[in-house]
This record gives structure tokens, sequence and C-alpha cells, in this order.
């Protein structure tokens, strides 16, 4: 199936949410195939990258699968089952829980963070194939402008 341009005037017409909800979707399907790919889920992933204290945890003292879940709550998916995927990373010796239900990172687990984080640049230049960066930095601004027009809170 071949996909014809549409002129600038068109496309100046379509709404930006439509495309940005495309773009969210298409973005996480390929970025979760790749890592799936490699042995591992994204959900997976974060909640490494949040127990490591050499990554997002301030402390590295661990946290509670609902600490956890509000850690996440800007970008986890309503489908990701936090407490499925902390128990394959318990089984695989990369976290481990106490009798207060506080999830931890392990030495093991650290070295996976770490490990793992090496698939990110070639996700990213996957992504980015045929954008050069200013094309990209304008379309960020284009979409911070568009959620402050919306009355939303840009980080």
């Amino acid at each position: 199936m071949t996909i014809q341009p549409l002129p600038d005037a068109e496309l100046a017409g379509q709404p930006a949410a439509y495309w940005t909800g495309v773009a969210y979707e298409a973005l996480i399907a390929f970025t979760r195939a790749r890592q799936a790919e490699k042995g591992y889920t994204q959900p997976q992933f974060w909640l490494l990258r949040n127990l490591s204290a050499n990554d997002i945890s301030p402390d590295g003292e661990g946290m509670t699968p609902a600490e956890l879940r509000e850690a996440m709550s800007s970008y986890i998916r309503p489908e990701d089952d936090l407490a499925a995927e902390a128990a394959v990373l318990v089984e695989r010796g990369w976290l481990t829980r106490d009798a207060g239900d506080r999830l931890r990172l392990t030495e093991e687990g650290e070295r996976a963070r770490v490990d793992l984080a090496r698939n990110a640049p070639a996700i990213r230049a996957a992504l980015h194939a045929g954008i050069d960066d200013a094309d990209y930095v304008t379309t960020l601004k284009v979409l911070r402008q568009l959620i402050r027009n919306a009355g939303g809170t840009v980080p």
C-alpha cells in the first residue's frame, strides 16, 4: 500500500490530538517489541530504574508496589501489571521482596538495568531515522506549546 503525502495546507488543518495519539501508540508498540526481542518488558525496565539509586530512586531503599505505581503514574499504561512484572524480576533474582512487601534491587538487578539500558540508543536511532535533530527539536517545541495552549503543564 502506497501512502500519498498530504499537502501542507491539509496537514495544517489536521487535529494534533489525533496524530499525537497515533504516534504514541506506534512508538510504544515499537519500543515494547524491541524490548521483548531482548527478553524484557518496558514495565520491568521501569521497575529496575525506579528502584536503582544509580537511576531514578532517590535513596535506593526500595518501594512498595503502591509506591512504584504512584512513582510511575505519568507513564505506566492501564494494562501494565506491576505485581506480575515484579514477580518475574524477583524470580530472576533482580529484585527482592521483604516482609513489608518492599521491593529492592539486587546487585544482579543493577547489572541487568545497566545492560538493558544499552538497548535504548538503538531503539532511539531506529525511531529517529530520517529525522534531523533540528526538526525533532522543533516538533517538541510545538508539542510543548500545544500543551500550554490546552492548559496543561509542561514538565
